[in-house]
């Protein structure tokens, strides 16, 4: 699961960073210009919730880690600047949470995201 030959994204300092208990470093592994378009039940395909720089990611990742529950990545694969992962998360009383990523990749950090997640209801 390591990094692809020549390319500067590690995906061990991605589950790292998923898997540890803020979003800062996280945060690190996105440009100052990053986009993240995120699809669910409440953002569909034709109007998501788009995000535009680490400010505003960063907003979205303190929500995230304030949270009392556990992330998994389970997957990712790097081909060329491009990525894709798994992540999982579970609540304490069983809630689940499923994240599917593609991101674009810039310089070894995160340019473009497009997140596509379901919840258990």
């Amino acid at each position: 699961m390591g990094t692809e030959t020549g390319s500067a994204f590690d995906t061990e300092a991605l589950r790292r960073a998923i898997e540890g208990d803020t979003g800062d470093t996280l945060l690190s592994m996105y440009t100052d210009d990053a986009e993240i378009r995120i699809v669910d039940r409440d953002s569909q395909p034709s109007h998501p919730t788009v995000l535009h720089g680490r400010a505003r990611i960063a907003e979205l990742l303190d929500d995230i880690y304030s949270r009392d529950m556990t992330h998994r990545m389970e997957q990712c694969v790097v081909q060329g600047d491009h990525a894709a992962y798994s992540e999982s998360c579970e609540y304490p009383d069983g809630t689940r949470v499923l994240a599917e990523s593609m991101v674009t990749l810039r310089d070894g950090k995160i340019a473009d995201q497009l997140v596509v997640q379901a919840w258990d209801e």
